[in-house]
């Protein structure tokens, strides 16, 4: 198929994808566990940073598209704290890449006209200082915005999360700055991470791009409470493209709109024994 023709059938697919998920609400956070990248750059025989630069361009790409479509908070997991055991020269090299990436969403105009709110979630201990500093700037350049928040989750763990959470509290406890009476879901939810702002949301839809089915620790108390979608789908990161991004917020709607439909015959069920 020519390729002119190709990019209008594409465009077309992706404009009926936009026309469909309008008709039913949208999944308020959505997070996306990008992987791929190396196998990216593997298949075409290229270095692992490579793959790396170019899946930055693509979550520069997602973060407009959940602007645009209305999503009210994207969380990208950039590197995990079992990333740790890569090689130093590609740790550094993709520390180098977030660091730039950070710069730029500091002075990128998009940044201001989206009132984009930027958090880091993880272990700040891990990273080094030249990325902290960067961590810092976005967080206080864009601090005073609410529109959208972009949590980016930089040597993050889903259990370490809990256990860092879990240590606070009980040091409150210690000090006598809190009752264990007091202890509620929301307790917890607020000493996760980010340190200092609001929790991050229940998600409601995890997207993993490469081909695998897991979800890697990733915001386990976030989405777990919440029976958030799961969309895996084939494609490496650096190759996912709009229209996966639309079928899986498709996917999140279907999903939500069956799990209604099954709660209202369970509640017509209910109300039909309660009347006999």
């Amino acid at each position: 198929m020519p390729n002119k023709l190709l990019e209008l059938v594409y465009k077309g697919y992706e404009d009926f994808l936009i026309r469909e998920i309008r008709k039913a609400p949208l999944p308020s956070h959505v997070a996306i566990i990008m992987d791929g990248n190396r196998r990216f750059a593997q298949k075409l025989g290229k270095m692992k940073h490579y793959g790396h630069r170019v899946g930055a361009n693509i979550t520069e790409n997602v973060i407009e598209w959940a602007y645009d479509i209305g999503i009210n908070e994207l969380t990208v997991y950039a590197f995990s704290t079992e990333n740790f055991h890569r090689p130093q020269s590609e740790k550094n090299s993709i520390f180098d890449l977030i660091k730039v990436k950070l710069e730029e969403l500091c002075t990128d105009e998009r940044t201001h006209q989206r009132e984009l709110k930027v958090r880091v979630i993880g272990d700040r201990t891990l990273l080094p200082e030249d990325l902290l500093k960067s961590v810092r700037k976005v967080e206080q350049v864009t601090s005073g915005y609410n529109e959208f928040t972009l949590n980016v989750a930089i040597a993050y763990g889903g259990r370490q999360d809990l256990v860092q959470a879990i240590r606070e509290i009980a040091k409150k406890v210690q000090k006598d700055e809190m009752e264990i009476s007091e202890l509620t879901d929301s307790t917890i939810s607020q000493h996760l991470y980010p340190e200092k702002d609001a929790p991050v949301s229940d998600v409601d839809l995890i997207i993993r791009t490469g081909g695998d089915e897991r979800l890697s620790n990733f915001l386990p108390w976030q989405a777990s409470g919440n029976e958030c979608a799961t969309y895996f789908c084939a494609p490496y990161w650096p190759d996912f493209r709009k229209i996966d991004f639309l079928r899986s917020i498709r996917l999140y709607q279907q999903r939500t709109a069956e799990k209604e439909k099954l709660l209202s015959k369970r509640t017509h069920r209910l109300s039909c024994e309660s009347h006999n």
